[in-house]
C-alpha cells in the first residue's frame, strides 16, 4: 500500500504546526489567513487520522499533549525541508534569478560584494546566494551555478577558473609580535587553529608541512571550525591566524590585518565557477556569468 495515501492533508499538518508553534487557536488563524472554525477543523481531522489529541485545551491557550509533542518533532523539519525544495525550484526555474551554492568564505568575502555591485547594474536580476561548507560537484545540479575549489577535474561541470589559492598568516596590526625570519618562528606565536576536518581546507598542520616544518598545537590555542570565525578572531587581536587572500585583501589594504612573515603557501588548486554542462543556462544566468568573469 502506498504510505502517502495514508498522509493526512498537507493543510491540516501545517494547521497544527502553526498552532503549536504559537500556542493559540486564533494567532494561528490569524497566520493562515483562515476563520477559527476552519483551524479547528483542521485539528480534529489530523487528531482523528493520528487517533490520539495533540493538545489539551485551557484558559490560556493550548498546549501540546506528548503525542502533539512527538507530532511536532516530526513535522516541523519535514515542512521546513518542503518549503526550502519548493523555493529551490522555483528559483531555478524563475527567469529573472540566478541561483549560486558556495562556502560560507567564498559567498561572504568574495561573492557578495561582486553579487552587490551586480545588483546595481542589473537591478531586474535578483542572484540568490546559497553558502554550505559541504558543496561538492553533486549539490551544483540544484543550482544555476556553483563555486568549487580543487583542480578543476569535475567531467560533468562547465569550469572557469576564479582564483588561485594563496594562504599566509596575519593578525592585527596592534598584536605585539617579532617579525619571523622563517616559518618555524610561527610555531610558538598564538595561533589560532581552524578544524577542517569535515570539508577540504587546510589547517595549520598543513601549512607548515608545505615548508617542511613539524608542528603540534598549543593545548590552550584557540580553535574554530569555520574559517570566518578563525578570521574574526584574528581581527580581534586574539592571535594569528591563516588568511586566504581572497579573503584578507581589502584588511591589509585599510590596515585593518597585517600579514606575519612574507611566506606563502600555494597549494596550486583554484576555485572555479562551474554550472551543469548538460542543462543550458537562461539569459539572466548567462549574464551574470559573463559580468562575473569579466570582474576578476
Amino acid at each position: 500500500m502506498n504510505k502517502l495515501k495514508r498522509l493526512p492533508p498537507i493543510h491540516a499538518i501545517s494547521a497544527f504546526e502553526s498552532v503549536a508553534r504559537l500556542g493559540s487557536f486564533t494567532a494561528a488563524a490569524g497566520e493562515l489567513n483562515l476563520g477559527q472554525s476552519a483551524i479547528s477543523k483542521q485539528i480534529k481531522t489530523l487528531e482523528e487520522q493520528t487517533k490520539a489529541p495533540l493538545f489539551m485545551r485551557h484558559a490560556r491557550g493550548v498546549e501540546l499533549t506528548n503525542a502533539g509533542k512527538e507530532l511536532l518533532n516530526s513535522v516541523q523539519p519535514a515542512l521546513h525541508q518542503l518549503s526550502t525544495g519548493i523555493e529551490q525550484v522555483r528559483q531555478r526555474h524563475d527567469a529573472h534569478t540566478v541561483t549560486v551554492i558556495a562556502t560560507h568564505a567564498v559567498a561572504h568575502y568574495w561573492l557578495f560584494p561582486r553579487v552587490i555591485a551586480f545588483n546595481r547594474i542589473h537591478p531586474e536580476i535578483t542572484v540568490s546566494i546559497r553558502s554550505d561548507n559541504a558543496i561538492d560537484a553533486s549539490k551544483v545540479a540544484e543550482f544555476d551555478f556553483g563555486i568549487l575549489y580543487g583542480e578543476g577535474d569535475w567531467p560533468l561541470l562547465d569550469t572557469q577558473p576564479l582564483f588561485t589559492e594563496f594562504v599566509y598568516p596575519v593578525c592585527h596590526p596592534e598584536l605585539n609580535l617579532r617579525e619571523p625570519r622563517q616559518p618555524e618562528d610561527l610555531v610558538h606565536m598564538p595561533l589560532i587553529e581552524l578544524d577542517s576536518t569535515e570539508w577540504d581546507c587546510i589547517g595549520w598542520h598543513d601549512w607548515f608541512r608545505s615548508f617542511g616544518v613539524e608542528y603540534q598545537p598549543a593545548e590552550n590555542s584557540l580553535n574554530f571550525n569555520q574559517v570566518t570565525l578563525a578570521y574574526e578572531a584574528a581581527r580581534r587581536g586574539l592571535g594569528v591566524a591563516l588568511g586566504w587572500h581572497f579573503m584578507v585583501k581589502e584588511d591589509l589594504r585599510s590596515n585593518t590585518l597585517k600579514r606575519v612573515g612574507s611566506f606563502v603557501f600555494e597549494s596550486g588548486k583554484k576555485d572555479y565557477l562551474v554550472h551543469n554542462t548538460h542543462l543550458p543556462l537562461k539569459a539572466s544566468a548567462n549574464e551574470f556569468r559573463e559580468w562575473l568573469l569579466t570582474s576578476v
